[in-house]
């Protein structure tokens, strides 16, 4: 038979471990306590009922609506191209193509000029002193007409060569390669020294501020785009951009049945980027919508906590349909005006008192 030993004094516990117990104890407690009965710090939003359509994201690219391949206009040697990645106003010179053979054909015409120029002054003078003899019998008709004729015939050649003299400063001004629009140079397609014909391409200006994205969408939903539209272009941010759209063009093919629409991009995107065009896909209607943080994805389905006059959650099931942006289309027991909790509702049970924080009180609690 065994026999308990006593408890002697140096067995009993010290008051320093039974005041830690009574602590840890009352820790606990008042953990639980506030875990099941005291009111959870959440952010609420009201559901609403707003107009929506269904959508479907179509793929766009982001291209610049002036992206121009320069050539030249005269054939030469060049003698400069400006490097890749410089930005010019529109004006500027960016190749200039050797321009000797065509400046002494400029200066010698403008020589053929003043020749043609003095002889006409002199006929004209000539005429007009051959015309007075004529008042006094002392000229023949005929030296008066033929003098008359090389007038007109000088007159003519001077047209003639002025035109010829134009036509050689223009082309010595095509000599220089001017940027038709503000923009940066992304590409050479000929280097200083060589030499290029007329048509050859010379240099590619892109402007990069003034963008549109273009995107192509099945057919069926042409009827759903109309010009002026805003719609969700998903740059790959959190935060998609509206963009309106600028033209819709109804044209399919054989192979693709697809119609084209571009939007206007006024915020600083790369050219190429390929991007998402939210595309309705039926007619808009009213639907009672709620923020997308509002819902709580369970096993047992999709949940939302609504907040009560006496301001305690109720749960409720409900059913999802279209979205846009941050809210959805819900189907159940909702009204629109309810409060619905959007941040804190993963840790609400049903019943619970809730207390309404400003939103940023409610990100540092949860």
């Amino acid at each position: 038979m065994r026999t308990s030993k006593p408890i002697t004094p140096d067995m009993r516990p010290s008051w320093r471990a039974i005041l830690g117990w009574a602590l840890f104890y009352g820790l606990m407690a008042n953990s639980a306590f506030a875990q099941w009965g005291a009111a959870s710090p959440v952010q609420v939003g009201e559901a609403r009922v707003t107009p929506m359509a269904p959508t479907m994201q179509v793929a766009g690219t982001v291209i610049s609506r002036q992206d121009a391949l320069l050539s030249a206009e005269v054939e030469g040697r060049l003698v400069s191209v400006a490097e890749v990645g410089t930005r010019v106003e529109a004006g500027d010179v960016i190749a200039e193509i050797e321009d000797v053979t065509l400046s002494l054909r400029a200066e010698e015409l403008a020589g053929e000029v003043t020749r043609v120029e003095a002889r006409l002054r002199f006929l004209e003078g000539e005429l007009v002193r051959l015309e007075r003899l004529a008042e006094t019998n002392l000229a023949a008709i005929s030296q008066i007409d033929q003098t008359r004729s090389e007038r007109d015939v000088a007159a003519s050649d001077l047209v003639v060569v002025n035109s010829r003299l134009s036509q050689a400063k223009d082309q010595l001004a095509r000599t220089r390669i001017s940027a038709p629009f503000p923009g940066v140079v992304v590409e050479r397609r000929a280097q200083a020294g060589e030499r290029v014909a007329v048509g050859d391409a010379v240099i590619r200006l892109v402007n990069p501020d003034n963008l549109e994205v273009v995107a192509r969408a099945p057919l069926n939903y042409y009827r759903y785009v109309r010009a002026g539209d805003q719609l969700a272009v998903n740059t790959g941010t959190d935060d998609p951009m509206i963009s309106p759209v600028r033209t819709v063009v109804s044209v399919g093919g054989e192979n693709q049945h697809v119609f084209e629409l571009r939007l206007d991009v006024v915020e600083p995107l790369p050219v190429g980027q390929t991007v998402r065009v939210t595309v309705p896909t039926a007619d808009v209607r009213q639907v009672l919508a709620v923020p997308r943080d509002a819902l709580v994805l369970r096993g047992d389905g999709i949940t939302i906590f609504i907040v009560d006059q006496d301001n305690t959650a109720r749960r409720i099931r409900v059913t999802t349909g279209i979205g846009e942006g941050d809210w959805i289309e819900v189907r159940g027991p909702v009204q629109e005006g309810d409060r619905i909790v959007v941040r804190g509702n993963e840790r609400l049970r049903p019943g619970q008192e809730v207390n309404v924080q400003a939103a940023v009180e409610t990100q540092e609690s949860a």
